[in-house]
């Protein structure tokens, strides 16, 4: 399929396009695990889940775009590290409220171990409490 760097980061552009599980399967283990210290995303523990999660975000913030800010490659732990922006603004309905008009640009990381060429967990690293305030959420 490729490298994990090549692989990880086909995932990363799925994802942050809003492509959802379908887009992003073919880079993950089956029951691919995921973890993230953020209320935003409590109870989300597999990687289909918040692959929909980031596809469903694109009803409220429909012109949610990305930055990558760098990529990095753990060989001895089999890991790939990402750090990246996104950007978008509130103007579509399915929000927690109505659209504000209110743009984020939130800073995370996305920390990928892979088990042979798929993911077969992710954290994600997020101040989702600064995020859900720029939009108006919280």
């Amino acid at each position: 399929m490729g490298s994990i760097k090549e692989i990880a980061e086909k995932f990363f552009d799925a994802c942050e396009t809003g492509k959802g599980w379908e887009g992003c399967k073919d880079c993950c283990h089956p029951g691919a695990t995921f973890s993230s210290q953020t209320g935003t995303l409590e109870g989300v523990n597999t990687l289909e889940g918040y692959t929909e999660f980031m596809k469903n975000l694109f009803k409220p913030v429909p012109d949610g775009s990305y930055e990558i800010k760098s990529f990095a490659v753990d060989e001895e732990r089999n890991s790939v590290i990402g750090f990246g922006v996104f950007r978008g603004t509130n103007t579509g309905e399915g929000g927690p409220v109505p659209p504000t008009g209110n743009k984020a640009e939130a800073e995370y990381v996305y920390v990928m171990n892979f088990e042979g060429d798929k993911i077969k967990h992710m954290t994600k690293i997020w101040n989702d409490g600064f995020t859900m305030k720029q939009l108006g959420w919280g």
